[in-house]
């Protein structure tokens, strides 16, 4: 990525922010768009030390979004709104962010005759209850909540401007990404993360029903190398690629390897919110060979080891 010349929405977020610092440390050119930078002052401030331009503005402005994409070789699209639950409760925000965000930054990218290649972080969520795992991404969608029909349709918008209009596209199906940089304040998304918070503090982790699901647990770092592969890659152009461990863990295993290395708190098993049990997926463990295959990429953070990282650094930052 040295030279290159990279817009990231969504830059101060979890993901968004830890990609940031890959693309600033292999000397890219990096823009960030991001709603508040009063919300991530010191992040900011950080990433404007490096070089990085932190512009303030929203996905959906397609004035804001018609500037910024010009001239850029590679668009990594991760701003929106997080969280299944959430996006029942509150369904227009969930559309607008996720869905009219994209279509606006797709058409600002045409209508000014951008060459970049866009990059789009999507969800697990779309395979909703898949009837096996590893699932794979010829795998139907099967969405159970309002953000995975949303994420979905975004998907759909970004194959059909790739077909009309020759864009260079590549979605990521991410599973569930957990590391540093997310505050505790943000609970509609990261579970691992939020369990690290709250074993840090000491406190009750709260887990659904028996804790038996799988999930696939990916490391932020594994994410982000995907991602810079993607950008990258020619050979990635108009795929879809799952990026996980391709390994499943229950959550009650990984919330009791949370407390062992924190030595403090300690889980609980609480009854499933309505809403909740209404949108839960089931085990789900990503196919990850497709990625494998084509970028030569391979998740290289064992759960266990990018827990005790993770836990390590929010126990520097316990009140951020």
């Amino acid at each position: 990525m040295s030279g290159a010349r990279a817009l990231v929405t969504g830059g101060l977020g979890f993901i968004g922010s830890n990609l940031v610092a890959r693309l600033a440390d292999q000397a890219a050119r990096v823009t960030v768009l991001t709603p508040s930078t009063e919300l991530h002052r010191e992040r900011a401030a950080e990433f404007a030390s490096l070089g990085v331009d932190v512009v303030s503005g929203d996905v959906r402005d397609a004035a804001v979004m018609q500037r910024l994409v010009t001239n850029q070789d590679v668009v990594y699209h991760l701003a929106g709104r997080s969280g299944a639950v959430r996006s029942v409760e509150d369904p227009f925000t969930d559309l607008d962010v996720n869905y009219r965000g994209t279509l606006v930054l797709l058409d600002a990218m045409r209508r000014g005759g951008s060459s970049a290649k866009l990059v789009f972080a999507g969800s697990r969520l779309h395979y909703g209850h898949p009837p096996s795992v590893p699932v794979d991404e010829s795998q139907p969608p099967d969405p159970l909540s309002l953000h995975a029909v949303h994420k979905t349709a975004a998907e759909n918008a970004i194959q059909v401007y790739g077909r009309l209009f020759g864009m260079r596209t590549t979605v990521a199906r991410i599973t569930n990404p957990y590391g540093a940089g997310q505050p505790r304040e943000r609970t509609a998304y990261g579970v691992i993360n939020r369990l690290v918070h709250l074993a840090v503090a000491g406190e009750v982790l709260p887990i659904y029903g028996d804790g038996r699901q799988l999930r696939d647990y990916v490391h932020v770092d594994d994410v982000t190398a995907a991602l810079v592969a993607m950008g990258t890659a020619a050979a990635a152009d108009g795929n879809t690629y799952n990026v996980g461990s391709g390994e499943g863990t229950a959550l009650v295993d990984a919330a009791t390897m949370i407390v062992d290395i924190c030595g403090r708190g300690r889980v609980e098993h609480v009854a499933w919110p309505e809403l909740a049990s209404r949108v839960e997926t089931g085990d789900f463990v990503a196919d990850i060979s497709r990625i494998t295959h084509d970028l030569r990429w391979t998740p290289l953070t064992p759960l266990r080891a990018g827990l005790e990282q993770t836990v390590a650094f929010y126990r520097t930052h316990a009140t951020s």
